[in-house]
């Protein structure tokens, strides 16, 4: 019997997998892993930190993936493209579903643990993510509001207040089933987008149209798509909810949130709302 040790990976040494490279690596220099692997800068020795840094971190970057899916399906609604829209769609879900599972490493941190830290990031707050306005923009969630908190950041404030004055994802949806024919009301199609959307009687009666065609008609599977994004969102916000329960029970919140009360109050909130209402009259 050969006795003699394996080795996972045996490279000569004129192999080109490891040869030098003049500065960084291909694979550097495309992912930015330097970049991103030098940006959790924790503040206090407590073990649990690292993980939130990261956490949330990874949170932001499936933030900014989410956002740019649901432009694209946009744009492709616009275009009258439902192929196109729905290949974002089942990508934006993929990228939710992510998000989902990116609380699991600080799931279960204790109050004594999430204390270890809490101070330090100070008045920083979730709340004040510019990323997450954009995903609520996109969603309808439209307040002018929440624009003043960035004004201190022109390029993160022009940004912001470009995508509040833009249609959501959920106004093309409803330009696009006007324009296929769909008895969407025209108040509705017409109506102000930086006004925060309203759940419609007459959307209502569209969608259940809709559900009670033909089970394989493609603005069904648009349905069926966008109910995955709201059901997904919805699901996020109740992990948070989740989360802060275990980790700081109902003390306020970061940067004078009511923290848990506040949380619970936007989980409640559905996404989409005709696309749930529907379903009770199908």
């Amino acid at each position: 019997m050969n006795n003699c040790p394996v080795t996972v990976l045996d490279l000569a040494p004129d192999d080109p997998l490891v040869q030098p490279f003049d500065g960084a690596t291909p694979y550097d220099d495309y992912v930015r892993a330097s970049v991103l692997n030098h940006m959790q800068q924790p503040l206090t020795d407590a073990p649990d930190e690292m993980g939130f840094l990261v956490t949330t971190q990874v949170a932001e970057l499936w933030f900014t993936l989410i956002a740019h899916e649901w432009r694209a399906a946009r744009r492709a609604l616009a275009a009258d493209d439902l192929d196109t829209a729905a290949d974002a769609l089942v990508r934006a879900r993929r990228a939710l579903t992510a998000l989902c599972g990116s609380w699991e490493p600080i799931a279960a941190l204790t109050p004594a643990q999430f204390n270890g830290f809490r101070e330090a990031f100070g008045k920083a707050s979730g709340f004040q993510s510019a990323m997450y306005r954009h995903l609520q923009c996109l969603l309808g969630e439209k307040s002018a509001a929440v624009l003043r908190a960035h004004r201190g950041d022109p390029a993160v404030h022009r940004a912001l207040a470009q995508a509040f004055g833009e249609p959501s994802l959920y106004d093309e949806v409803l330009r696009f089933l006007h324009r296929q024919g769909q008895p969407v009301p025209r108040h509705v199609y017409e109506r102000d987008v930086t006004a925060p959307y309203q759940s419609d009687p007459g959307v209502v009666r569209v969608w259940q149209r809709i559900y009670a065609g033909p089970q394989h008609h493609p603005l069904l599977k648009l349905a069926e798509l966008l109910t995955d994004s709201a059901e997904l969102v919805g699901r996020w916000r109740a992990e948070h909810v989740r989360v802060v329960r275990r980790a700081m029970g109902d003390k306020p919140g970061s940067a004078g949130s009511s923290g848990l009360a506040w949380l619970q109050q936007r989980a409640a909130l559905p996404v989409f709302p005709e696309l749930w209402e529907a379903r009770g009259a199908v």
